[in-house]
């Protein structure tokens, strides 16, 4: 929850932040384990090319802020920590980083928010670390990833964290995890195509399955501008007025429950975000960074107001995801 006042300027949603002691990873994973090497960060054999103490030190996370001209960021865990196995070690990583979380954006003054980590495996474990997250001050939702269990926001376990979401009014941001695949092995492709693949096939389950027609107060954003979503989106508009089974879980045409979803910024194209501001509308872009990885954004703020729905706008979209009135402060 958040009833304390933040901090003026844009709000950046997606920036990611882990705390060096949290750095071993839950369960087996398909990377390996993230570790330091001479001052870079590292997921296993994988070079992260970002220094280590971009991802956890919060004196760096602010000065990023300052220079870009962010007024608020919005943390959540790296996706390579999602805690997609069940046991006590899951249980377990998620308290650690939860409240490790509460710790640092307690002491922000307004300036930083959190979206809290929740087990993926155990349904009544992820309500009630949910329950706990909407009574905790200054965490405004959930990260998870576009897929568990082979299943993506249709499938029971992030279906019922999402019902949870819309119930307990936390936000819920949808990061993809770069799943390794063998024709992606090269040129960074598991970055460069897998990233934006995952998150269309969520938002396509999403709008296709009836989960926003279900769930209308639910808040989900989609980092990455949505992925392929936006340049898809005529093509699912002319498959559900084709096909019965395209459009058997909804009545609504897909561009309908798209304007009602939240897109971040971090389209590395103008031309990208100028589309997806015309399809979503500039009341549900919100900006964002992805700090402080190496596709990230480096100027989103200014690369957001100068492409995309502009300063107030961008200001007044974040604070509707966060679930902020603008007489909030």
């Amino acid at each position: 929850m958040i009833t304390r006042p933040l901090a003026a300027g844009v709000i950046d949603v997606h920036a990611h932040w882990l705390p060096r002691e949290l750095f071993e990873l839950p369960g087996s994973g398909p990377h390996g384990v993230m570790h330091d090497r001479d001052g870079e960060l590292y997921l296993g054999d994988i070079a992260l090319s970002i220094a280590t103490g971009s991802m956890s030190d919060v004196a760096a996370i602010r000065d990023d802020m300052r220079r870009a001209d962010v007024g608020v960021r919005v943390l959540s865990a790296p996706p390579f920590a999602f805690p997609l196995e069940q046991g006590t070690d899951a249980d377990g990583y998620v308290a650690s980083f939860n409240q490790a979380l509460t710790d640092v954006v307690s002491d922000a003054e307004g300036a930083l928010l959190g979206l809290g980590l929740v087990t993926l495996a155990d349904s009544e474990a992820a309500t009630k670390q949910m329950k706990a997250l909407a009574q905790t001050e200054g965490i405004a939702g959930v990260a998870i990833p576009p897929l568990a269990n082979g299943q993506s926001l249709d499938g029971p376990a992030l279906l019922h964290v999402l019902r949870e979401a819309a119930r307990l009014d936390l936000a819920v941001l949808v990061h993809p995890m770069q799943l390794p695949r063998p024709e992606w092995a090269a040129y960074y492709l598991t970055n460069l195509i897998g990233n934006p693949v995952e998150s269309t096939t969520a938002v396509a389950s999403l709008i296709l399955g009836g989960i926003k027609d279900a769930l209308p107060d639910l808040r989900i954003c989609f980092v990455h501008g949505g992925g392929c979503a936006p340049g898809l989106l005529g093509r699912w508009i002319h498959g559900w007025n084709m096909r019965a089974d395209v459009r058997r879980a909804t009545t609504r045409p897909p561009q309908e429950p798209f304007a009602e979803l939240f897109f971040d910024t971090v389209t590395h194209d103008r031309h990208q975000l100028k589309l997806l501001c015309e399809l979503a509308g500039p009341q549900r872009v919100v900006c964002g960074s992805d700090y402080p990885f190496d596709m990230a954004e480096a100027d989103p703020a200014r690369f957001a107001v100068a492409h995309g729905p502009g300063r107030e706008a961008l200001i007044s979209a974040g604070r509707a995801y966060l679930g902020l009135s603008e007489r909030d402060d």
